[in-house]
């Protein structure tokens, strides 16, 4: 029992760390339709980012976090004016180029300038430590990690179904060019909704460095893992990307528990097994 409680835990912290990252890139694909293969970058500006100001200027965790959020937006609104503009209704090919030529692009100038060595982010003194629950103890970091994927799935959902900006992006979606004739000026909304998916992609940088390490060549290294959960979860779907996190993250720590030898080997599979029954993702939506 000690073993699956732990399992469970991780498989469940991990799932929702994948999702604070991923979300955005949900956005991206599902609302934007933008082949976002650079949203990892974002993630690794913002775990640079966290980790200079808590550990090299010592301003705490919280404001590391913030500062990431808030300085990873900032970088990123003038890459999204005047290049991901371009690329909008693309084909997807062009999308994909563009994007990962800016992977490279944030890797070579983030190690240049961070220098090629991992990035650690002191946690702050509360989230150090361990929750008695009696019979087990857990990682706060963990908690904190879970509650903090809850809560970005909580505020999203109601962003989208239950404002005016979500009725907004629905309706650039659907039809931006009778969007634009209604009033709604449909490159602000982009260019917000890009913002916001920046701003998710550094806050689960932050939030899920213990997890996954802020390291040169994080952007490549969890770019196919991030892809791989909007498409089973199915693009622009928050619930769907929510489950797909939860399972991917249960399958993937069960077998690294169990069968560590084995690798990345289970989570494949199951996304292997997932397409070929969804083949448009657990809810996606058909076009």
């Amino acid at each position: 029992m000690q073993t699956v409680f732990s399992i469970a835990i991780d498989a469940l912290a991990y799932g929702m760390v994948l999702f604070v990252i991923s979300i955005g890139l949900s956005v991206t694909m599902g609302l934007m339709r933008v082949v976002n293969l650079a949203h990892g970058a974002f993630a690794m500006i913002g775990g640079y980012i966290a980790s200079y100001v808590a550990r090299d200027l010592g301003l705490g965790y919280s404001v590391a976090v913030l500062a990431a959020v808030v300085l990873t937006i900032i970088i990123a609104i003038p890459i999204e004016r005047f290049l991901y503009r371009r690329i909008y209704g693309a084909p997807e090919l062009t999308q994909v180029l563009m994007t990962i030529g800016i992977t490279f692009c944030v890797i070579g100038i983030a190690n240049y300038v961070m220098g090629p060595t991992l990035k650690t982010i002191p946690l702050a003194g509360p989230l150090q430590g361990v929750a008695d629950l009696g019979f087990r103890s857990i990682s706060v970091h963990r908690i904190f990690a879970i509650v903090c994927g809850l809560v970005v799935a909580l505020g999203l959902w109601f962003a989208i179904e239950r404002t005016s900006f979500g009725v907004k992006v629905r309706a650039s979606v659907d039809d931006a060019a009778m969007a634009a004739a209604l009033g709604v000026r449909t490159e602000v909304i982009y260019a917000i909704s890009f913002a916001i998916a920046v701003g998710l992609a550094a806050f689960g940088g932050v939030v899920g460095a213990e997890l996954l390490p802020v390291e040169p060549y994080y952007a490549l290294r969890y770019m196919v893992t991030f892809l791989v959960v909007v498409s089973v979860g199915g693009a622009g779907s928050i619930p769907g990307a929510l489950a797909a996190c939860l399972l991917l993250g249960a399958i993937d720590t069960t077998g690294r528990y169990l069968m560590p030898e084995f690798g990345e080997f289970f989570f494949y599979l199951a996304v292997i097994a997932i397409i070929c029954v969804f083949p448009r993702g657990l809810a996606g939506r058909a076009k």
